[in-house]
Parts: C-alpha cells; structure tokens; sequence
C-alpha cells in the first residue's frame, strides 16, 4: 500500500501547479523507494524506461525546423491563409482541427499534429487570425490567450480519444497484456479499439458544441463592452481605445497686456488743462 503514495504525490504537485515533469521525477523516485528498490536501480529502472521509450523525445528535431519557419513569416503566412475563407470563424477552424486531430490519432497517425509541430505555428495563429477579421483588429491580451488555450485542448482532446481506437497503440497493447497475464483471459485489442469508438464520438461532439460556443462568447464579449470585451473602450490593445480617450483640456487663455497710457498731444484736453493749472 505504500507504493500508491506515489499517487498522492501526483495529485498533490498538479493541484499545486508545479512543474509536471519535476511532478512526475519525483513521484517516480517516491515509489521506487518505498517500493524497496536501493536508489541505484530507481536510477537503472529511470534509464532503462528513457531508453526503451526515447522516440517521444523525437519532438526535439523539430523544434529547430519550426524555429526557422516562425522566424521567415509562418505566422504572419497562416493568418494571411485563413483571412481568406469568410465562413471559417475561431470556433469552426478548431473544431475542423479537432476532427482532424482525431482521425489521424484513430489510424496512427500520432505525429501528424501536435503542439509543437502544429498548434503553436499554425492553428493558433490561424483561430486568432479568424477572430481578427470577424472582429475587424487586434485582439485584447487575454482573449487571444483564451483563444490559445481552445486551440490546445482541441489537440489535446482529438488526441487522447482517438489514439484509442488505433489498434497497435501502446495504451491497448499495455491494458491486453495486462488483463491477460493477471487474470488469464483473452482479450484482443480490437476489442478494447471497438469499445473505444462510442467515447472517441461523445468526446468530439462535446468538445466540438463547446468550440463551436468559443465564437457566441467572442461575440457577446465584444457587444458587452466589458473590461476585457473584444474592442472595449479602454482596453489595451482593443481597437479604439486611443479614440475614445478624453481630448487634453485646453491651456488656459493668456490675460491681455495692460494698455499703455496714451501721450499727450500738443492742443488736446489733456495740456490744456495742466495750462490752465499753471
């Protein structure tokens, strides 16, 4: 029972929000330990697990590559694309890449799309791109977060519910070879990728109805004029926000200068009677 203590440390550093890979290390040294393993075979046991499973680090080629394309315009390239389809809104692009993210993982395809590769360079540029222009400018900070956000859960869903219904992914050979070494039986991975099928669609038709609601709140965001709303007065970066600001009160008017005594002119009222007074 002490094992599952590694369980508890999980859920303590993710309810935390710590880092999940210092999580995860430290969770696995816990149970290894408690296990009774010495901590030169928790070390072993950690260097056999990254050579046996070293392709996930495969990611790393690529960031190179990705670095590259940002740096000569991908971004700006991907934002250009999608202003060209009128009826492509923020939520109808994610939830088309969430269709798509599911259909690949489905038949194994799991490095066609992913974070690194295609959420950060293309599909959040493109949502944002297609909130600008339903939205004529620049978005404010944190809807363009809120927008980055979706278009990660979109990969992150599409990913982890069709991965299932591939056959030969590591999860159902790992859940077979369980089942069948621990209570002899014979249970075939396309049944587990059968049974997989129902929860793949209800995961696409729940998360697409809330992507699909991402372009509803956008807009009411936008027409509340709320602090934070698409455009609100005040908002920085909103679109007017430098024109609705007050105009600068005017400096006020300088006083006149004090009028100068006339001089006197020979024969005016003036010298005649200072003649009179002498």
């Amino acid at each position: 029972m002490l094992v599952l203590l590694g369980v508890l440390v999980v859920v303590a550093g993710f309810a935390t929000r710590r880092n999940p890979l210092l999580v995860v290390g430290v969770a696995g040294i816990a149970t290894g330990l408690l296990g009774g393993l010495s901590p030169r075979e928790v070390l072993a046991a950690f260097g056999t697990g990254f050579a046996s499973s070293r392709g996930v680090t495969i990611f790393a080629v690529t960031l190179p590559v990705i670095g590259l394309l940002e740096r000569h315009g991908l971004q700006i390239q991907a934002r250009r694309l999608i202003a060209r389809f009128a009826g492509l809104t923020t939520g109808r692009f994610l939830a088309l890449y969430l269709l798509l993210r599911q259909l690949t993982a489905a038949i194994g395809l799991a490095g066609a799309f992913g974070h690194a590769q295609t959420v950060l360079p293309l599909a959040a540029p493109m949502a944002e791109g297609a909130a600008e222009r339903r939205h004529g400018g620049p978005l404010p900070v944190r809807v363009r977060e809120r927008i980055r956000s979706f278009a990660a859960s979109a990969d992150n869903v599409g990913f982890f519910f069709g991965e299932d219904v591939f056959l030969a992914v590591g999860s159902i050979l790992l859940i077979t070879g369980f089942v069948n070494t621990t209570y002899h039986t014979r249970l075939e991975p396309l049944d587990l990728a059968l049974w997989a099928i129902p929860t793949a669609v209800c995961a696409l038709a729940v998360h697409g109805w809330r992507l699909l609601r991402l372009d509803r709140t956008l807009l009411d965001a936008g027409a509340s004029g709320a602090p934070g709303a698409l455009g609100a007065p005040g908002v920085p970066g909103a679109p007017g926000a430098q024109d609705t600001a007050p105009p600068a009160a005017a400096p006020p008017a300088a006083a006149p200068p004090p009028a100068a005594q006339a001089p006197d002119v020979p024969g005016t009222g003036s010298d005649r009677t200072r003649e009179g007074g002498r």
